[in-house]
């Protein structure tokens, strides 16, 4: 069975255990409508038991100290999740003394999402990657993983990422929507969670009880055939090689066009070239849809463009690849990158107007790439 097949395959094996399983079939509670039914303001916090990024279990009882729970459904990948990190950081700093708690869950199911969903990211949606994430963007809040089973998020009903739920001291609902009115912080008019916790500790009404959320759809497990699916054509697309002189690759690092440019130069003969070239593929797949493009550069002599070819269909490299037109590798560096000392593989990253922002010497480092990538100015 060659991998294509396979992978169809475990997508129809993963729809059919989805359809086997209650908690992995039935997705959120919908309304008459389809839509996802979100549960309703006065309706008591639904009970919970996840494990979170410091190693521990959490429920609901662990935070019945708290005057007000702030209760948010996020995800890693997530662009508009992720300019809200910083925000919900900052609420803790400004209403934990005034006995805020805040909990953030992850609702998505990692097996759910597909790689054309991550162009704005580094990571997915997994227990391992939330650790990390939190770790590096210091949350000060607990973050707990609901991707398994997602019986939580069924029972909160969340429709998007980042999604509030504001409960009081008898755990009853008093708000639900969104953090605030705008993803750019800068157009920000509406404080909605903020208004929401002043009210309640004030003893008052909440002004408004419900917003619109914006932001990404929930991840649930149904989804993951799909996930499987376009995987499954990507492996099919079509592997090319083309000819390459020393003018087109100066054309190449110029980049006059828009997109962020990764270029690796690689080679048959290179162990570690091979061993990077299917991370190559993998962040083709996520970013391409986002104003990024990958570019390979084999150095291997032009009599090898057979065996350069069949490399790169192994891999399924389906980007734009090209063979050094000559045996020259000193014409080759100096027409990719005066700063190149020589070794393979040999990776740049190449902004829109030629400056190089990132080299990487010898084997990649996939996650320092995928960062730069997913957070550079203006993708």
């Amino acid at each position: 069975m060659n991998l294509t097949r396979l992978l169809q395959f475990a997508g129809m094996v993963a729809a059919m255990f989805c359809l086997s399983l209650a908690t992995c079939a039935a997705g959120p509670q919908l309304t008459a409508d389809g839509l996802t039914q979100t549960l309703e303001i006065g309706a008591a916090a639904p009970e919970f038991d996840l494990p979170g990024v410091d190693g521990k279990r959490h429920s609901l009882k662990d935070y019945a100290d708290a005057r007000i729970l702030m209760i948010v459904f996020t995800a890693n990948h997530c662009k508009t999740a992720q300019a809200y990190e910083e925000r919900l950081k900052q609420i803790v700093n400004d209403y934990s003394d005034k006995g805020v708690r805040v909990v953030a869950i992850g609702a998505n199911d990692p097996q759910a999402l597909s790689l054309s969903e991550m162009v704005y990211s580094d990571m997915g949606d997994s227990l391992a990657e939330m650790k990390i994430r939190a770790q590096e963007r210091n949350f000060n809040y607990p973050y707990l993983y609901d991707g398994d089973t997602q019986a939580t998020a069924r029972a909160y009903g969340p429709v998007s990422t980042p999604h509030v739920f504001i409960f009081d001291q008898a755990r009853k609902l008093r708000y639900v929507g969104r953090v605030d009115n705008s993803e750019n912080i800068d157009n920000v008019t509406q404080q909605d969670a903020r208004a929401a916790l002043d009210a309640l500790l004030a003893g008052k009404p909440v002004p408004v009880e419900k917003t619109r959320t914006f932001g990404c759809s929930i991840k649930w497990s149904e989804k993951r055939a799909a996930a499987a699916r376009e995987l499954a054509q990507m492996e099919q697309e079509p592997v090319t090689l083309e000819p390459a002189d020393t003018n087109t690759i100066q054309a190449l690092v110029k980049n006059d066009g828009p997109k962020l440019r990764l270029i690796n130069v690689w080679a048959t003969w290179c162990g570690p070239c091979l061993r990077e070239l299917p991370d190559l593929v993998t962040m083709n797949r996520m970013y391409r849809n986002g104003d990024f493009e990958v570019i390979t550069i084999s150095g291997d002599d032009p009599d090898k463009k057979d065996k350069v070819l069949a490399a790169l269909q192994e891999r399924k490299v389906a980007c734009r690849n090209y063979l050094f037109s000559s045996t020259d590798k000193d014409a080759l560096g100096t027409a990719l990158d005066p700063e190149w000392p020589g070794g393979f593989p040999y990776t740049i990253l190449v902004a829109p107007g030629g400056k190089i922002i990132q080299r990487q010497m010898g084997e990649m480092d996939a996650m320092k790439l995928k960062k730069a990538i997913a957070y550079f100015p203006g993708r």
